[in-house]
């Protein structure tokens, strides 16, 4: 395949929202699950950024010899084709993961997570103003409900002495979200889901070899024995059974549910199903790792849910 990402007209014709839905609700939970995984394995000395490369890479040589195995036909493709799924990988995959994590260094978690999740807003502005799509009003109101709500899940109103670096780390984060999302509903147009997931991690996991070089990774972390912490702190793991889940029930599945949906939903309906992230991780956080759950969170929850199923209503 040699030609450019041009829009397909036949691409979408069969399309099955219900079906497109369902994946992204799937992603959301098994990221939120991924939250807690990620938690437990960060307190065994393997910093951020080199969970991210594990990620990547872990995800990369599962997909890349699953493809090989099934159908090599698959990986076939252009320059062009190959220019672009760089693009994506790096500005998308590993960006996401890269300014994530120097934002929760320099300001709370919840916040950066709040900003974070205005990426679906920025999908929403693109296609409208740049891509000249109809965006229904009932879209806006949905959004506008979803950020309320994550809003009152994080209680941004207790203690807002931002860094200024984080926040802006935080606002990388969230364009680098919605040009993921924008790429992989391109990309899918003309490829198919797996092979889009396996180059994008591709180029996501030569990006952390050359930032931080597989030569000084910490190499006695994954042989430990960990506790599972909270409610679950008297069942012990290694590290490497932990990090196993992580790049295949926390990243592989997550994502290729992700760019497969595209298929049926736009990507402005995706992003804002996705913001069930950060309400599912919230319970998971409590039910887990014991995390408090305030009455205010559970109703900036159900606003979340409703602005979801509000786009959904949005035909």
């Amino acid at each position: 395949m040699t030609e450019a990402f041009l829009p397909d007209p036949h691409a979408r014709r069969d399309r099955r929202p219900v079906r497109g839905y369902a994946m992204v609700t799937a992603a959301a939970l098994l990221f939120a699950v991924n939250g807690a995984v990620s938690k437990v394995i960060l307190t065994n000395g393997v910093s951020p950024a080199r969970l991210a490369q594990v990620r990547s890479t872990g995800a990369l040589l599962v997909l890349a010899v699953a493809i090989l195995l099934i159908r090599p036909r698959l990986l076939r493709i252009g320059r062009r084709e190959l220019a672009f799924l760089a693009v994506f990988g790096v500005a998308g995959i590993a960006a996401v993961q890269l300014f994530y994590f120097l934002a929760i260094h320099r300001i709370a978690i919840g916040i950066a997570l709040l900003l974070q999740y205005i990426a679906p807003l920025l999908v929403a502005l693109w296609a409208r103003y740049v891509m000249h799509e109809p965006v229904r009003r009932r879209i806006w109101v949905a959004l506008a409900c979803a950020l309320f709500g994550l809003s009152l899940m994080v209680e941004v109103w207790n203690g807002l002495a931002l860094d200024a670096a984080g926040v802006m780390y935080a606002l990388a984060a969230a364009l680098a979200f919605a040009t993921y999302i924008l790429l992989a509903e391109r990309a899918v147009a003309r490829r198919d889901p797996f092979s889009v997931s396996c180059y994008g991690f591709l180029f996501a996991a030569l990006f952390w070899a050359i930032v931080q070089p597989w030569w000084s990774f910490p190499n006695d972390a994954p042989g430990r024995d960990t506790s599972l912490l909270g409610h679950l702190d008297s069942i012990h793991l290694p590290v490497w059974a932990l990090m196993t889940w992580m790049v295949v029930l926390g990243t592989i599945v997550p994502f290729g549910l992700v760019v497969a949906a595209l298929r049926d939903i736009s990507a402005t309906r995706a992003g804002i199903v996705a913001m069930l992230e950060p309400v599912a991780g919230t319970i998971i956080a409590y039910a887990w790792l014991g995390e408090t759950l305030t009455a205010v969170q559970v109703a900036g929850g159900l606003v979340v849910l409703a602005g979801i199923l509000l786009a959904q209503t949005a035909r």
